[in-house]
């Protein structure tokens, strides 16, 4: 039986890797998973990571705190709490409803460093925490999403993000205990 002209065989399995490869890349760009460039060195994620702590020492310093055991610490309350929420969050805010937000002409606009994909996806970010904590809290998560936006767009990815968001929730709940 003779092979049609049209069909071309594989060149190899390196013709397939790398096509994979291109497909992964692609479906990978939107949440922001591919690969991450050193966001670490970077001064601007630093002073990221800093902001927390000023924020951990006004807590400490202006309302009563209710730091948590080491046994609290290990536990699943904390461990959801402290990092499979944030990473979760940043996956479905940063990841897939920002990446979708930065597609549209519109969602590249802004002012400040700060896109509006970035803003709307903070608004949305407080509204589902509206539902679990109280008001004033609840609106007091837009700065630290701000935050996560902002590294986002800078970075093109979400990990920033998610090492950010488990910093940050880390140092709120152990200082304030679990609720």
């Amino acid at each position: 039986m003779e092979r049609s002209r049209d069909v071309t065989p594989l060149q190899g399995s390196q013709t397939l890797q790398s096509k994979c490869s291109a497909v992964i890349r692609a479906v990978a760009s939107t949440p922001g998973l591919a690969w991450c460039p050193s966001f670490y060195r970077d001064t601007v994620f630093w002073v990221a990571m800093l902001a927390g702590g000023g924020f951990w020492l006004g807590l400490w310093l202006w309302l009563p705190i209710h730091p948590i055991t080491l046994a609290q610490v290990l536990s699943q309350a904390f461990l959801f709490r402290a990092i499979l929420y944030p990473v979760l969050e940043e996956l479905i805010f940063r990841g897939y409803l920002q990446g979708q937000l930065r597609q549209q002409s519109w969602g590249q606009q802004g002012w400040g460093g700060l896109t509006l994909a970035n803003c709307f996806t903070s608004l949305f970010f407080v509204a589902g925490h509206w539902w679990s904590h109280p008001p004033l809290w609840a609106a007091a998560v837009l700065l630290p999403s701000l935050i996560f936006g902002y590294c986002r767009d800078r970075y093109i990815r979400i990990y920033p993000c998610i090492v950010l968001h488990v910093f940050y929730n880390a140092g709120y709940f152990g200082l304030t205990g679990l609720p």
